[in-house]
């Protein structure tokens, strides 16, 4: 996100009570790898994919072993000028003495969006651009990367200037070089911890402080550690990337904080910037395959509807598409971008609603059929031929998306349903999002559900580099422990421990015999009774193999006793509370004052199936 002037790109949506006067007509040129929306006319248009396409060609050269190409397609709203549709600007930005942007970055299962102003005022004319696009670049990155390093890098790329035959790379900053040497620069220690809610990064003064800083002490290391053919900054990224403390890293990877501080400031007064030069004659741009139309008001309305609800600005964004449907009931993009609006307001049973009716209209949106897929065989609802239409029409229509191929093998698994499919669609998640672990583990869910243990067990090993947290480290190890025990048991041991939660039960549980639970849950899995709603306590927590979850929920008047076959299926949502790390249901549920929805099951010896918990304090 950039720390300059301000206005978000989208269209004016007229049927809107806040919109500013229309009138503007809006254009889309597209290649294989962008969108661009714009109301600049064709030819700025045109010149902005251009340039995209050649930072994408940078990026590729680069960094060869980086994907440049997300799942999400991209698309860029470029607005012309400051007086278009100032009230789209994201909400945690309106607020008085808050950054003023040149351009923003968002993110969602099915876009990605980046935003930007065609007529702000800085040193390279497309600054925005790049600024934004080397977000986009290490998108998955975001989990770990120290916020300064993310800037600071985005703020590196910026400064590219691409022309006919050769690109410019790591260009000084004058105005950040002028500004920084009237300041006092901050602490490293405290640059390096800075995150998303520090004052550094909203507060206009202190913001200002930390981009610049944060681009300075990238500037210095990424063109030193060039020309020394040093890796520190590699170093760096993979002691964080490992979840290493960002101070303790920088120690290990830079040395002493204080050198690097003096060696900081002295870059920042010297009078000796450096910069790189690439060759781009070469990189293949056909700007004859671009494609070009005009946006109709409605679509230019919706595109307006979905990036309000990305900036918590729900009401205007219900608002418009309500508008939209009253007058055209059968809009299947209104219902995705309502279904959308709903999932974002955690009311998946409404979500479910909206996108059910646009995949009967035949929804061309992957995120449609797969949020629909997903939410029902959740729950409960819908029948199993139309949850697995809609999770194989989401990877016909995307096949880079990895959750529809994890989603499909749970299906499979659920249904005891062509297991050697189901194995192949969750490696095929793991291949796509391998620095994903819950796709590693229900990749070993379905290993084990086909009695191939070891398989599972190597599976979860490699699941367990990816553990973030001490909590997802144990439940690694939890089904582990539990695989090598059923192994154990297959060998020839006639009595074995059974291992519920982590840990090991007292002798008088012990078993003499395995079961595979998988194949044979411990209830039913079909919740198409009534559903109940019930806010209370939750108490007598239970957990079994593999990720069985059972308990109580004490209410003002009533108590219910419910389950869940497998955890990892229920919707949890979080109101006025914050964890540190993930969330153990195993460990963490017990005591919490909670609302759990639930459906009622065939098996009497319990009230019903949970599908969905909100946490509340």
């Amino acid at each position: 996100m950039l720390k300059k002037l301000l206005v978000l790109a989208l269209t004016c949506a007229v049927i809107c009570p806040a919109a500013v006067a229309g009138g503007d007509q809006w254009t889309e040129v597209s290649s294989n790898h962008f969108q661009v929306v714009t109301n600049a006319g064709e030819k700025q248009a045109r010149h902005i994919l251009d340039q995209f396409e050649r930072m994408r060609w940078v990026f590729q050269t680069l960094f060869p072993k980086l994907n440049v190409d997300p799942p999400a397609p991209i698309m860029v709203f470029a607005a012309k000028n400051g007086k278009t549709f100032q009230s789209v600007e994201p909400q945690a930005y309106l607020g008085k003495g808050q950054l003023s942007l040149a351009g923003y970055f968002l993110t969602s299962q099915d876009t990605n969006y980046i935003l930007v102003r065609l007529d702000a005022e800085q040193e390279h004319a497309y600054a925005t651009v790049y600024h934004e696009y080397t977000h986009l670049q290490y998108r998955s990155a975001g989990s770990w990367m120290p916020l300064w390093l993310n800037e600071g890098l985005a703020e590196f790329f910026e400064n590219t200037d691409i022309h006919e035959k050769d690109v410019i790379l790591g260009q000084p900053s004058v105005n950040e070089i002028m500004f920084l040497r009237q300041q006092n620069l901050i602490p490293l220690p405290v640059l390096f911890k800075v995150d998303a809610s520090s004052p550094y990064y909203h507060e206009e003064q202190k913001g200002s402080i930390f981009y610049a800083e944060a681009w300075a002490l990238t500037h210095m290391l990424m063109i030193t550690d060039r020309e020394n053919k040093a890796d520190r900054l590699q170093t760096y990224l993979s002691l964080m990337a490992h979840h290493e403390d960002s101070v303790t890293a920088a120690e290990k990877a830079f040395g002493d904080l204080k050198r690097l501080q003096a060696a900081l400031e002295n870059y920042i007064h010297a009078s000796q910037y450096k910069q790189f030069l690439m060759q781009s004659a070469a990189a293949p741009i056909d700007e004859a395959s671009f494609t070009v139309k005009s946006l109709s008001q409605v679509d230019a309305d919706i595109d307006r509807a979905e990036i309000l609800a990305l900036v918590q600005r729900e009401k205007e964004s219900r608002e418009i598409i309500a508008a939209i449907l009253k007058a055209d009931p059968s809009n299947v993009r209104a219902m995705e971008t309502m279904g959308g609006i709903e999932l974002h307001s955690g009311n998946m049973q409404a979500a479910r609603q909206w996108y059910g009716e646009a995949v009967k209209l035949d929804s061309k949106s992957y995120l449609a059929n797969y949020t629909f897929a997903s939410i029902s065989m959740r729950s409960g609802g819908g029948e199993a031929a139309e949850i697995e239409s809609s999770f194989r029409a989401a990877i016909q229509l995307n096949p880079k998306f990895a959750p529809a191929y994890d989603g499909l093998a749970a299906f499979l698994v659920m249904h005891h349903s062509n297991l050697v499919e189901g194995l192949s669609l969750a490696n095929n998640a793991v291949k796509l999002d391998p620095g994903n672990l819950y796709f590693r583990m229900n990749a070993a869910n379905v290993a084990s559900s086909m009695g191939r243990y070891a398989d599972a067990i190597t599976m979860l090993q490699a699941a367990s580099k990816l553990a973030r947290n001490r909590s997802q480290a144990e439940v690694v190890q939890m089904r582990i422990d539990e695989l090598n025990q059923v192994q154990q048991a297959q060998a020839g041991n006639t009595r074995v421990e059974f291992v519920v939660n982590g840990e090991a039960q007292p002798k008088t549980q012990q078993v003499t015999e395995v079961v595979d639970v998988k194949s044979a849950p411990k209830h039913p899995d079909q919740a198409g009774g009534p559903k109940h709603s019930l806010v209370g306590v939750v108490g007598q927590v239970t957990c079994s193999y593999p990720s069985v979850l059972e308990f109580e929920v004490e209410g003002v008047k009533s108590r219910v006793k419910v389950y869940s076959n497998d955890f990892t299926k229920i919707d949890f949502t979080v109101v006025g509370l914050t964890f540190n790390g993930s969330m153990n249901p195993c460990k963490d549920l017990n005591g919490m004052k909670s609302q759990v929805q639930y459906a009622e099951t065939s098996d009497k010896s319990v009230d019903g199936q949970v599908f969905a918990i909100e946490l509340r304090k």
